[in-house]
């Protein structure tokens, strides 16, 4: 049997990492400041988490959500201490995609509408309600257009208050920030006049913080740049687990728990939480918060005198570079002539920047160091 063919893959093969860097199997090593998607949130093989994993798969890898499990408590109440929505409840499944899917089943329950509002240049999953509420007919099949979706201006109120106004819209979903699009904000005022508005018209708000929170930007979620901001439901995975396939659905008091409502056979599986406490206790115990910060002031400072860049966007570690052209033969020398890791974008001019949580400031400096290479010694076509 063969693979499905469906990802276009780079000649290279990563068999080991170490917070930051990354090792071919030729003994290669490369800088890492894309780290799978974002998905690498305290560096590759932290000694914390490795030893949370090794231990609880000795003891018990799985079992099923019918027997009670402390290590879901555990992790529901550092999660809510960390984020600050200690008084939210925690649903546990196995992805981004996943946790959007419940998100959008949540919304449509406390309603019973089905019309949702998301935004152009989006992205929440690749299954069958979260590919209806993301930005690309290419991987949306017909089956999947089961309920009409709305997709609107980023940052127009207009636009979204007339939508609202028709008394049918079961959700708005959002990006904290917009990841595969390029890295593109909400303003904070249209986050605002998107909770009050939603309110006003009986409307879920739902918070997909898959790429941008657990700590990448620096707050705990990306939209925490508004503190007043309470959706009513927030999405998270990628950094959640560090690696190990984990997401949740943050769920507001709005929303009361029955029997059936919602159900999942691997969702905070023993070693899905294990994994997911060890990510919570090193951001606790090492400050990345701050160290984001830190660290993503440099990282845009850096980017912005890096020769051909346009425009850089966003925040903390979470960062972009619009370039004049498009970037492939950049990415690609990138890769392979100076070793480093960078992430494409929907936008074909536009490369990422994620980094792990914990990359320091010479690694920051390092890869600065990089790009400032690569791109003097490539023809960016306009």
């Amino acid at each position: 049997m063969n693979l499905f063919d469906v990802y276009p893959l780079f000649d290279l093969e990563i068999v080991q990492g170490r917070g930051a860097w990354v090792y071919d199997k030729t003994g290669n090593k490369y800088l890492d400041f894309y780290g799978g998607h974002a998905v690498i949130s305290i560096g590759h093989a932290h000694p914390h988490y490795v030893n949370a994993i090794q231990s609880q798969v000795s003891r018990l890898g799985f079992y099923s959500n019918s027997v009670e499990n402390p290590l879901q408590e555990k992790l529901a109440s550092l999660l809510g201490e960390i984020s600050g929505f200690d008084d939210y409840q925690l649903f546990l499944v196995n992805s981004g995609a996943e946790a959007n899917e419940n998100a959008l089943k949540l919304a449509s329950f406390h309603n019973g509408r089905s019309k949702v509002i998301s935004f152009s240049g989006a992205f929440h999953g690749r299954t069958s309600a979260a590919v209806n509420v993301t930005d690309n007919p290419r991987i949306t099949a017909p089956i999947n257009e089961g309920f009409e979706n709305v997709a609107l201006p980023l940052n127009d109120q207009q636009a979204v208050e007339r939508e609202l106004a028709t008394g049918d819209v079961a959700a708005v979903i959002i990006e904290g920030i917009q990841g595969i699009a390029g890295i593109y904000e909400a303003e904070p005022q249209f986050l605002k006049f998107l909770q009050e508005q939603t309110r006003r018209f009986d409307t879920v708000l739902i918070l997909d913080e898959i790429q941008s929170g657990y700590g990448r930007t620096g707050h705990f979620f990306a939209f925490q740049e508004s503190p007043s901001l309470q959706p009513d439901l927030i999405t998270v995975a990628k950094g959640m687990g560090n690696g190990f396939p984990i997401g949740g659905v943050l769920i507001s008091p709005l929303f009361e728990a029955r029997y059936g409502l919602l159900g999942t056979t691997f969702g905070g599986n023993h070693l899905a939480c294990a994994a997911g406490v060890a990510v919570l206790e090193v951001i606790r115990k090492e400050g990345l918060l701050d160290h984001v910060q830190k660290v993503g002031e440099q990282l845009t400072t850096g980017l912005q005198s890096i020769p051909g860049v346009k425009e850089v966007r966003g925040r903390g570690l979470m960062q972009a570079i619009q370039m004049e052209g498009p970037v492939a033969e950049l990415r690609k020398k990138l890769l392979f002539e100076h070793h480093l890791f960078v992430g494409s974008a929907a936008d074909p001019n536009t490369i990422r920047i994620l980094p792990p949580l914990s990359v320091t400031v010479d690694e920051v400096n390092l890869c600065l160091d990089k790009l400032e290479k690569a791109s003097l010694s490539v023809s960016i076509p306009t």
